[in-house]
């Protein structure tokens, strides 16, 4: 917290987890220790980069008050990641039942007499967080994770379970893929040969009715013939 009288302010180094092309922002708190009304306005000695909400405004005797500060995003990197931006937070005591409206740049005046409190913060970058990694550095490729924890005894069997399913993963994905592609082209297969007996049943079938019209048209031929030879027969003995 900071030592003046009439606005704590946590933190007073603002840290920004640089990356490029991102817009990173950071928040300030401000506490007021008094039993009165503070004004506050914030300064940077870089406006165009930084997007400060509220800049300006009232916090209410022994309440809090937040602030948001807003990078906007970079296209390089800083050399080194230093950064010599700086923020000056202001703070005098105003008017009972004063509001961010009341608020003036004339408030803040030291030359008028005005008793101003002010607080330089300073600018920091930090690295963002890098993804964990699966396996432990200095583990050497292709030892089983038994042998790993003989050797050095900190691997856990957390680490290790991980660190196999790492491996693991993606060969047996491409199996469930194969065994998907296999399943797949036995069911068209199947249905191919359904289709094909289906077909041949038709045939068969067909084939049939023709041998049964062949065969019942033969005995009619025949009764036809016998018929027919029976009437001349008939005849000829008339005759005789």
């Amino acid at each position: 917290m900071n030592i003046g009288e009439l606005l704590g302010i946590e933190p007073q180094e603002l840290q920004f987890p640089f990356e490029l092309r991102k817009q990173i922002s950071c928040s300030i708190q401000l506490s007021n220790k008094t039993d009165s009304f503070v004004a506050f306005k914030v300064k940077t000695t870089n406006p165009k980069k930084y997007c400060v909400r509220p800049n300006t405004g009232v916090v209410l005797p022994r309440s809090t008050c937040d602030i948001i500060v807003t990078m906007q995003a970079q296209k390089e990197r800083p050399p080194d990641m230093q950064c010599k931006d700086k923020f000056l937070l202001q703070s005098v005591i105003t008017s009972p039942g004063a509001t961010a409206k009341d608020v003036t740049p004339e408030m803040f005046n030291k030359e008028a007499g005005h008793n101003v409190e002010e607080c330089k913060l300073r600018v920091v970058y930090v690295a963002p967080p890098g993804p964990p990694s699966p396996v432990r550095e200095g583990s050497e490729e292709g030892s089983s994770p038994r042998a790993s924890v003989s050797d050095n005894g900190n691997l856990s069997a957390s680490e290790i379970s991980a660190a196999s399913r790492a491996f693991v993963e993606q060969p047996e994905s491409q199996d469930k893929l194969t065994e998907a592609a296999l399943i797949s082209k036995l069911t068209e297969e199947k249905n191919s040969v359904l289709q094909q007996n289906n077909k041949l049943q038709q045939e068969l079938e067909l084939l049939r009715r023709q041998a049964n019209r062949s065969s019942t048209s033969i005995p009619l031929m025949y009764i036809v013939v016998v018929g027919v030879v029976g009437i001349i027969l008939g005849y000829l003995m008339k005759k005789i």
